[in-house]
């Protein structure tokens, strides 16, 4: 969330999680619009025009710092967006970040009915095929709950978190006359493979 120009952080008591493995459930009204196929699903093709589009509501944190900021990351190769698209344009859409194993949902939107549904399972397929481990949700609603999505609490998570993580960042070892305060991670790496 951008306040002020400046980029909040925050870290819910509980925290959503969607499964990869095979308690992720696809409702069955859904698994037909699958069949009919109503959109060509593309990866990463307008990263832009999804954040923006999630960012098109009454109440949004997705500012233009949140815009630059989040596309920055795409260049770099850390964000992704999942997106719906047919003969008029994108419809739906999701956007998120990835980095070890872990791939943090940021937002999604749609403009016609299940778009951002058909968008979050060829996510799930995406990330099962790539070999990541946690889909993090952030929050969970109703919407992600439909397709298996629960909370864990904060320690249970950076459990999980830590593990998915693995060794994406290295910490340089620390030298007698080096405070622990001031180490700098570097990262080896957004995605898993």
């Amino acid at each position: 969330m951008a306040e002020g120009g400046e980029i909040l952080w925050f870290s819910p008591l509980k925290r959503g999680l969607l499964p990869l493995d095979e308690r992720f459930h696809i409702p069955h009204g859904l698994k037909r619009t699958l069949k009919r196929k109503p959109f060509e699903v593309r990866r990463d093709s307008d990263f832009r025009q999804v954040i923006r589009a999630c960012g098109e509501r009454e109440e949004t944190w997705i500012d233009e710092v949140i815009v630059e900021s989040y596309v920055h990351l795409h260049e770099l190769g850390f964000a992704h967006s999942m997106e719906c698209w047919d003969e008029e344009g994108l419809q739906g859409g999701l956007y998120g970040v990835s980095l070890g194993r872990v791939f943090f949902g940021e937002s999604m939107f749609s403009r016609k009915p299940e778009a951002s549904k058909v968008a979050l399972v060829h996510l799930v397929e995406w990330l099962r095929e790539e070999g990541y481990t946690l889909l993090d949700t952030q929050w969970m609603t109703d919407h992600l709950r439909q397709f298996g999505g629960e909370e864990i609490l904060r320690e249970d998570y950076f459990t999980l978190l830590d593990k998915a993580l693995g060794d994406t960042y290295e910490v340089p070892p620390q030298t007698a006359s080096e405070e622990p305060s001031s180490l700098e991670a570097s990262p080896k790496s957004g995605n898993p493979s």
